[in-house]
């Protein structure tokens, strides 16, 4: 895994250890920038089930000002610390040991951000309810974009959050949620 553009272009990022984490892959991760173009520009992220942190630390390298990664498997953290390390953004970085649908209640003091990205696992999680804790994140005029796998399609509403498009890229897909007008 590398960082796909920006002022990281390049840097490798440290891959899973063990089995339970995929992380989003270079090329998705390119799909989702393309279509992002500029947004993540002075951006403040939320990367929800960040895993190695890639989605994060590339909208780092294309401009965003701050990421919040929240994960809740301890032995990921220490991977995602490493890559964060490795591209000295620590300034730049928080990362939360939490679970995703749960820790809102425990970290209010976060405010709202301009994008949210969730990857949840791709079995077993209702993504309705992940669409409704990423819709208490996102700012007014903010962007959640949830990976998903293909076989589970996504909510087409939850939480104040309509979605706007669906993008099929192989096995996964990527929906893309605004506020509600």
């Amino acid at each position: 895994m590398r960082i796909i553009a920006g002022t990281l272009k390049g840097r490798r990022l440290e891959g899973p250890r063990g089995p339970g984490v995929r992380p989003t892959s270079d090329r998705l991760r390119e799909t989702l920038f393309n279509v992002l173009a500029d947004r993540p520009d002075e951006a403040r992220v939320l990367d929800a089930f960040a895993g190695t942190g890639a989605v994060g630390l590339e909208a780092l390298s294309r401009g965003a000002t701050s990421v919040v990664f929240v994960e809740r498997d301890r032995r990921v953290i220490s991977l995602l610390e490493d890559n964060i390390r490795a591209c000295r953004v620590g300034n730049a970085c928080v990362i939360i040991a939490d679970d995703f649908l749960t820790f809102r209640a425990r970290r209010p003091d976060l405010g709202s951000f301009d994008l949210v990205f969730a990857d949840p696992p791709y079995e077993g999680v209702d993504l309705g309810a992940v669409v409704t804790v990423a819709a208490s994140w996102v700012a007014s005029s903010g962007l959640v974009v949830l990976e998903h796998s293909r076989r589970h399609g996504s909510p087409e509403q939850a939480g104040g959050l309509t979605r706007r498009r669906v993008l099929p890229a192989g096995d996964s897909a990527l929906s893309f949620y605004t506020p509600e007008a």
